[in-house]
C-alpha cells in the first residue's frame, strides 16, 4: 500500500458530552473535535482535520456520530480503531472504522439522522441518570404528546422550533419518524428521524411537547405553534443533557451507520 496515497476514512463515535463544550473546536474550551483531531495527529504523525455529520451542543451525547477524514497512512481501519481507542479518553469511543470512496463526506453524504431525547418522569430525580435524562417531576399525559408527534411527520416548516441566531436558507424539514417510547412507565424516549435538523429543533420540540404533557397546551395548540413559524410561541429549550445523536444514514451502499 502506497503510504503517500490519500485515503478517506469514516469513523462512528460514541461519546458522553457531559465534560465537553460540544463538538466543534472553539478557542479556550475543550471539545470533542479537538480531542479526536489531537489523537489522530499523534497516531498518524501529521495534523488531521475531521468532518462530522453535524455539530452537537455542549452536554449533548452521541451513540452514532459519524466523522470522515483524509489521511496518508499504511494503517488499515482496524488498526486506526484500536489505536484511537487506546489514545482517547474513556468518554469517547470509536465504534467503527472503515475506508470509504474519495467522494464520501460525513455531512454532505448523509440522507437522514436520528435523535433521541430522554425524559425521566417521576417524582424523585435519579442519581444515575442525572446527566442523561431531563427530570420532570409532574406526571405527563403520554397520549397527548404522542398525538403531537404524529402531526409533525412529513414536510413542515419548523421555524417555530429553530434556535435563535440560525442562518439557514430554509426552515423546512422532512420528518420521517417521530414517536414516543416508554420504558418502565417512567422513562420517556422521544425519537425523531429527519432529513435534517435545525439548531435546537429537537430540544425546542421536546420543551413544547412537555408543556402539552403537563396540560398547559392541547394538541391543537401545539399545531398552532408549528403553523405560526414563531419561536416566541413555542415552549422552553429542553436541557442539552437529555439529547442523543443515535445514528446517521447515507445514500451509498453499505454506508449506513
Amino acid at each position: 500500500m502506497d503510504p503517500q496515497a490519500r485515503r478517506n476514512f469514516k469513523l462512528v463515535l460514541e461519546y458522553d458530552g457531559s465534560g465537553y463544550h460540544g463538538w466543534q473546536r472553539q478557542e479556550g474550551v475543550l471539545t470533542i473535535q479537538e480531542v479526536l483531531e489531537s489523537r489522530l495527529e499523534i497516531m498518524l504523525g501529521t495534523p488531521i482535520g475531521v468532518r462530522a455529520s453535524g455539530r452537537t451542543d455542549a452536554g449533548v451525547h452521541a451513540r452514532g456520530q459519524v466523522v470522515s477524514f483524509y489521511g496518508r497512512t499504511r494503517l488499515d481501519p482496524g488498526e486506526i480503531l484500536r489505536g484511537l481507542n487506546s489514545l482517547l479518553p474513556e468518554d469517547i469511543v470509536v465504534l467503527q472504522a472503515e475506508e470509504m470512496p474519495d467522494s464520501f463526506h460525513a455531512r454532505f453524504s448523509a440522507i437522514s439522522k436520528t435523535y433521541e431525547y430522554r425524559v425521566l418522569n417521576r417524582k424523585v430525580p435519579s442519581a444515575l441518570d442525572r446527566k442523561y435524562a431531563w427530570h420532570v417531576a409532574r406526571p405527563l399525559e403520554q397520549q397527548a404528546m404522542a398525538a403531537c408527534l404524529e402531526k409533525i411527520i412529513g414536510v413542515h416548516d419548523f421555524a417555530a422550533f429553530m434556535g435563535s441566531g440560525s442562518s439557514v436558507k430554509s426552515s423546512e424539514r422532512h420528518v420521517l419518524k417521530a414517536c414516543l417510547k416508554v420504558l418502565d412507565g417512567e422513562k420517556l424516549i422521544f425519537m425523531f428521524q429527519a432529513d435534517g435538523f435545525l439548531r435546537h429543533m429537537v430540544r425546542n420540540l421536546v420543551g413544547t411537547l412537555v408543556e402539552v404533557g403537563k396540560g398547559r397546551r392541547c394538541v391543537e395548540g401545539f399545531l398552532e405553534v408549528l403553523e405560526s413559524r414563531d419561536r416566541k410561541r413555542a415552549g422552553m429549550t429542553a436541557p442539552a443533557h437529555g439529547l442523543f445523536l443515535v445514528s446517521v444514514d447515507y445514500d451509498m451502499g453499505g454506508c449506513s451507520s
